[in-house]
């Protein structure tokens, strides 16, 4: 059972994300900042920054995985302890950011930043990121099945596409399916089901019912 409803996450599908440069006292701080959905696949983002800028000195990394963000990790990967990767880290989860890497290489310019110097530019390249990227939120809806006769189907579906419950709450139609009727399944927030069971009967003057089909994790780009 998720303990969660929603979270926030880059604005961007899955496996897709920005690239952003920073400059500071002639040192190159490349980003990429990536939505992820499991280590796996934040770990591959982090090696191919390495496998493609394989003659910088530096690749810091950090992640936060999971609604509840319960995973998260950092790499400093050579730079002094505590003046990357944390700092890097600290950015999204100051941003509330879940199912999110992100990756900073440097390349030296000649000047050393001293510690502070690269708290700050290692936090400033990933608050660039986030920034360009934005945000969105996902949220646990539950699957509906609503069966009714292939004469209703196409009203039914033009009423509930876009359809807003009275809280805010809206509702998604994911599909048709056919069989000896048709279902049209939608989501519905997991907290907003009895309001759509209401909404429902007063549409088809009592006559249909929803079915829970099971839950799905839905984006509101943002």
């Amino acid at each position: 059972m998720n303990s969660v409803s929603e979270f926030l996450t880059i604005d961007c599908g899955i496996g897709d994300g920005v690239d952003v440069e920073l400059e500071v006292k002639r040192s190159r701080f490349l980003t990429r900042l990536h939505r992820v959905t499991s280590e796996e696949t934040a770990r591959a983002v982090i090696e191919g920054r390495r496998s493609e800028f394989f003659n910088a000195r530096h690749h810091c990394s950090a992640f936060v995985l999971g609604p509840e963000a319960r995973t998260a990790r950092s790499s400093d990967d050579g730079e002094p302890a505590g003046t990357a990767g944390v700092p890097m880290l600290n950015v999204l989860t100051s941003n509330h950011l879940t199912d999110v890497v992100a990756v900073v290489t440097r390349y030296f310019g000649g000047i050393k930043l001293g510690t502070g110097g690269l708290v700050r530019a290692y936090s400033e390249a990933v608050a660039q990121a986030v920034a360009a990227a934005g945000t969105r939120r996902v949220e646990l809806c539950s699957l509906l099945g609503i069966d009714v006769d292939f004469a209703g189907i196409g009203a039914l579906e033009d009423s509930l596409r876009g359809s807003i419950l009275p809280s805010g709450a809206a509702v998604v139609v994911v599909g048709v399916d056919w069989g000896d009727r048709a279902r049209i399944t939608v989501a519905v927030p997991v907290t907003a089901t009895s309001e759509f069971d209401a909404f429902l009967s007063a549409l088809s003057a009592g006559s249909l019912a929803a079915t829970p089909t099971g839950q799905r994790w839905v984006d509101h780009p943002g």
